[in-house]
């Protein structure tokens, strides 16, 4: 946890001040009792009205600069705290921005939630602690101890007895709690990975009616959960409980052989008072660490989760010494491409070579896990390739600026993904600077124009989350249209024509070809019909390129795209 606290320098000058105000409070609190003593032994036992007066004004101007001190140290301490947790959560989302999909696939989404929410939320809380517990806790224990001696050394035996039996409970159940808190982190994890795809994959799972199925899965991670966490709560449950009673104990002890000396003459009614208090006060700060070594596991286990995260290189990052196309048009060519995910068996690419030109269309197919979606993460590098290289103008993607290199690009993906707000907002992602007619024309080459006129609104309609207010078709289609507002020198469309009618794909594509003029257009593709007018179509079989060149010619030559052409098509078609 200590390597987290760099981030807390911003917030030194407020974390000083709220300890030297804690520091206030401490002593204030300590100079109390002594002037109490004072009252009672010298100003009421004597019947001295002076005495009482005087120092009761003092006891109150201390305790108004108590009250002052504490609410202020408050101040400071929240207010470091939260910056704390704020710069944390940049941090952290900052790093997991930069990760590749391989890092993404590592932790989890899931995971990464709960480290950027719940995680971060316990070393907030304990940094905000550590300012007012940890740091008063100490010196309210040696002042009272030291005060305490100072008022009756007689009766200090009782303390020197109490507080290691106290210590040694508290470090005790520290020890047990600390591997169950570990666990509380992890099945946090299992329950939001439960409730994200049971709220994601709600429609599937009410289409074939596994309701009751995913309630039973969820209820089964939440009662996990639930009693790993009442099992932790049992332990420590056991120290204020321990604690009251030690305290109990404590008092008892210093009222019967305190009374005896106040009996004998020995100590006097307002010293024995005074020790009371300060032994009160050395036992709250004994409660206050018992609290916070209830506080440091959990705080200690989630500092490591969020550690992992910060503490991890993405492989995917710029290069020391960025090189830049002598002359930007967007070609694009695959030499001796191979690549492989993680844990897999056989690489999903092997030996990948082709030319993607500016001013022509290139059309990937091929079976399902082929490796055509493969190709378009590794050319906008979400991936870098095992063996050969991927270039854009004659440039490694390795050796350009992530930003440069995808600038140059317009993704449609696969699965099209639209983010909260307005149509608009969406469609000008890629570029905030696009104009009003530059959304209007995106819209219509991607069909999207008639159903947004329907909308409420146009332009301006409000989309859910994900889009689930609009169809799949719409989706798609809003999805190629902010590709398009971006106006990129490479368009990648990523099978994003599958939801499509044959009608208006056929529109769309016509459409396309006289917008993308000099871009390099690189489409994934399932179906013939999409890709039969391309320039280049590349064939790809079990990650190998086995036919490249227009349809008439893959008709005559390879055997893999006659195959896929008569799935799709009559032999009258297929001509």
């Amino acid at each position: 946890m200590l390597r987290l606290f760099r981030y807390l320098k911003p917030y030194a000058p407020m974390v000083a001040l709220a300890l030297l105000m804690e520091f206030a409070s401490s002593m204030a609190e300590l100079s109390l009792p002594a002037l109490m003593s004072v009252i009672v032994d010298k100003g009421v036992a004597a019947g001295d009205i002076a005495v009482i007066w005087r120092t009761g004004a003092q006891m109150l101007a201390i305790a108004f600069v108590g009250v002052a001190a504490n609410l202020t140290g408050g101040f400071f301490a929240s207010k470091s705290a939260m910056g704390f947790g704020k710069t944390l959560r940049s941090r952290v989302f900052s790093r997991v921005s930069s990760f590749s999909l391989r890092e993404l696939d590592r932790f989890g989404t899931s995971s990464l939630i709960t480290r950027s929410t719940n995680d971060i939320t316990q070393v907030q809380q304990i940094t905000f602690m550590m300012q007012r517990m940890m740091a008063k806790a100490p010196m309210m224990a040696i002042g009272g101890i030291v005060m305490a001696l100072a008022t009756e050394p007689r009766l200090a035996w009782i303390l020197m007895v109490v507080i290691p039996i106290l210590g040694a409970a508290i470090v005790l159940v520290a020890m047990k709690g600390l591997p169950l808190f570990k666990s509380i982190q992890a099945k946090i994890d299992a329950l939001n990975r439960v409730m994200r795809e049971n709220l994601s994959g709600i429609r599937v799972v009410r289409a074939f009616d596994r309701v009751e199925h995913e309630r039973a899965r969820f209820d089964g991670v939440n009662a996990d959960l639930t009693a790993t966490t009442l099992k932790v709560n049992r332990i420590m449950a056991f120290v204020p409980a321990f604690i009251t009673v030690m305290m109990n104990l404590t008092s008892v002890m210093i009222v019967w052989f305190g009374g005896r000396e106040v009996g004998s003459g020995a100590i006097q009614i307002g010293s024995l008072m005074a020790f009371i208090q300060y032994a009160a006060h050395i036992m709250f700060s004994v409660v206050m660490v018992s609290i916070i070594f209830i506080m440091v596991p959990r705080a200690q286990v989630s500092a490591e989760r969020i550690n992992e995260v910060l503490d991890v290189e993405p492989e995917i990052d710029d290069p020391a010494a960025p090189v830049s196309p002598a002359e930007p048009r967007g070609r694009v060519e695959f030499r001796n491409v191979g690549f492989g995910y993680d844990g897999a068996s056989e690489p999903a690419l092997k030996d990948v070579s082709f030319v993607a030109e500016p001013g022509t269309t290139t059309a990937i197919i091929g079976g399902t896990g082929s490796g055509k979606s493969t190709l378009i993460n590794l050319l906008a590098r979400f991936y870098d390739v095992k063996d050969g290289a991927v270039l854009v103008d004659g440039v490694d993607v390795r050796d350009m600026r992530q930003e440069e290199l995808r600038s140059y690009l317009g993704l449609a993906p696969q699965k099209a993904t639209l983010f909260s707000g307005t149509i608009a907002e969406n469609l000008r992602f890629g570029r905030d600077e696009a104009t009003d007619g530059e959304l209007a024309e995106a819209a219509a080459i991607a069909q999207a124009s008639d159903f947004i006129a329907e909308k409420e609104g146009g332009m301006g309609a409000e989309l859910s989350q994900g889009g689930v207010n609009v169809s799949g078709g719409q989706k798609q289609r809003l999805s190629i249209a902010r590709a398009l507002a971006r106006r990129p020198r490479i368009y990648l469309f990523d099978d994003s024509f599958s939801a499509l009618d044959f009608k208006t794909d056929a529109r769309l594509r016509s459409a396309l070809r006289k917008k993308t003029g000099d871009a390099t257009v690189i489409i994934v593709a399932q179906r013939v019909g999409t890709i039969r007018d391309a320039d280049q179509i590349v064939v790809l079989d079990e990650g190998r390129v086995v036919g490249k060149g227009r349809h008439a010619e893959l008709m005559a030559a390879c055997a893999v795209y006659k195959e896929i052409v008569a799935s799709q098509l009559s032999a009258e078609e297929a001509v």
